[in-house]
């Protein structure tokens, strides 16, 4: 599956490249997100609780970044392991560019899901995917402009 979006963030590139790097910030934005840790400067730990369908998991999960080209640009690579109920597995492309005095975020993600999240059904698995990934860059824009994170 793909998930393309993008984002108008009504700050400079640099604030928002700052705050698109920092954990504490994708934890307060990440649906489900239980905790983030740093472990490098391009490897975080994370655990998050999701549902899918039927399928609730608590997935212990590392990001690692790759392909940094700050303030432009980075890939995010996800794995995460939900025990009994599978596993998930993903990236995503982000690039900021400026637009005036704000900065366009536009990103194109991929996930693949493995174990019993798998066989509730790829459409539903999609629309999940879909809206997990809106929700976070939506939280995302709200937390940098100031208006906080939807709860």
């Amino acid at each position: 599956m793909e998930i393309i979006g993008e984002q108008l963030i009504p700050k400079p590139q640099q604030q928002t490249w700052d705050a698109i790097c920092d954990p504490a910030v994708l934890q307060q934005c990440i649906p489900g997100c239980e905790s983030m840790e740093k472990i490098t400067d391009s490897e975080f730990h994370m655990t998050m609780g999701a549902k899918v369908g039927p399928v609730s998991a608590r997935f212990k999960s590392k990001i690692t970044l790759t392909n940094v080209d700050a303030p432009n640009a980075y890939t995010l690579i996800f794995e995460g392991q939900g025990g009994v109920a599978g596993f998930a597995k993903g990236r995503a492309d982000v690039k900021l560019m400026p637009s005036g005095d704000a900065t366009r975020l536009e990103y194109v993600a991929k996930a693949t899901v493995g174990g019993k999240l798998a066989q509730v059904g790829s459409r539903l698995i999609d629309g999940v995917a879909k809206k997990l990934a809106e929700n976070f860059f939506s939280a995302f824009n709200k937390h940098v402009s100031g208006e906080g994170v939807k709860e």
